[in-house]
């Protein structure tokens, strides 16, 4: 199903280029034919060492790590460690988990039980004192405290009206007339002379402040923003547009310089198949697969057809001189022993009427009364 127009996405617009000038123009070309004739050997070398590198790590490193770091320590963990952790669970289980459970519960909870009862007697106890003498003694002490901190207040408050006339007096107005009259109008004409002398400072301050920030604009400020100007933003420029292009022509060359590699190593593979490979797979598949096919059908099979024969063969005379021998043993044991006894038969039923088994007797042949 097509999406509709006007839910498409408008095509993203290019970037304008900014103008490019004379230099850029001259330095490119020269830049960039220098820098691929340089690039482009390193690119090779590049690509062959990255393809050697796969190889060696798909063919040696990697089955060699696992041989040496990943197999022993799997092996360690699951034949070892594992083991070893679950017999020090089964030790820490037995040792230390019910040993802690037979004392919780055969030595702690009834040691607890005794315990708790003590506190709930030595409870009672506490609190049948504290509510037939404590109290009693308590509202007593209390009623007499009353008392004597009454009176202590009565006569502490007349104390207290005499002093605080006297301090009045004494000390408070001597102190508001000597503020008013003395340390007021001094402190005054201080704050006016240190107004005074701070409006000079500044007043001073500024002009000195004025006269250096003129003078450090004029010989340092002004050459600087003419240097940054005239001089270092023109040359800065011209190393950013020689840096840009010097980039960019290393990523053109990078790139060319791939391209190549891929079909150098296109060329190789093909005179590597055309070399080696296709002979081989062609002597494999018209001469040695053949010669295979014929010393199979013609060599190996008869002769895993007679091993099989031969095997069968020496299987059936090993049989039968084992059986000669267990035969010859038979009949010597016979000669000098004689016939075994046959064996006796054995009544299994139960005993019918008088003698059957019951608790109070045994009718067995070893404890038969």
């Amino acid at each position: 199903m097509d999406t509709p127009r006007k839910f498409e996405k408008p095509p993203a617009r290019p970037s304008p280029q900014p103008p490019e000038g004379c230099l850029a123009v001259a330095i490119r070309v020269p830049v960039r034919i220098v820098v691929l004739v340089l690039v482009v050997p390193v690119r090779l070398v590049w690509d062959a060492l990255v393809v050697g590198g796969r190889f060696l790590y798909r063919t040696v490193l990697r089955p060699v790590a696992r041989a040496v770091f990943v197999w022993p320590w799997v092996a360690l963990w699951r034949y070892v460690v594992v083991p070893l952790a679950k017999a020090l669970g089964w030790l820490i289980n037995l040792l230390v988990l019910v040993t802690l459970v037979w004392l919780y519960r055969y030595v702690l909870t009834p040691v607890g039980h005794a315990l708790s009862w003590v506190a709930r007697q030595l409870g009672s106890a506490l609190a049948w004192v504290y509510a037939r003498v404590l109290t009693p003694v308590g509202h007593a002490c209390a009623w007499i405290a009353g008392g004597v901190a009454a009176g202590v207040a009565w006569v502490v408050g007349g104390m207290a009206a005499g002093v605080t006339w006297l301090g009045r007096y004494l000390l408070v107005l001597p102190a508001e007339w000597l503020y008013a009259w003395v340390l007021a109008p001094v402190g005054r004409a201080i704050a006016w002379c240190g107004r005074g002398l701070l409006w000079l400072v500044k007043a001073i301050g500024t002009g000195v402040g004025a006269v250096l920030y003129w003078t450090a604009r004029i010989l340092l400020v002004l050459p600087a923003i003419g240097l940054w100007r005239w001089v270092l933003t023109p040359v800065g420029r011209a190393l950013a547009v020689i840096g840009r292009e010097v980039r960019d022509t290393l990523g053109h060359a990078w790139r060319i310089a791939g391209h190549i590699s891929l079909a150098v190593g296109r060329v190789l593979g093909t005179l590597f198949r055309w070399i080696f490979v296709e002979p081989v797979s062609w002597v494999y598949r018209t001469i040695l697969t053949p010669v295979g096919h014929v010393v199979r059908d013609l060599v190996l099979r008869p002769a895993a057809e007679a091993a099989r024969a031969v095997g069968r063969v020496t299987r059936q005379v090993l049989t039968a001189v084992r059986d000669s021998a267990r035969q010859a043993r038979a009949d010597f044991r016979r000669m000098v022993f004689g016939e075994p006894r046959a064996p006796q038969p054995v009544e299994r039923r139960e005993p019918m009427g008088d003698d059957t088994r019951t608790l109070g007797r045994s009718t067995t042949v070893l404890t038969k009364d």
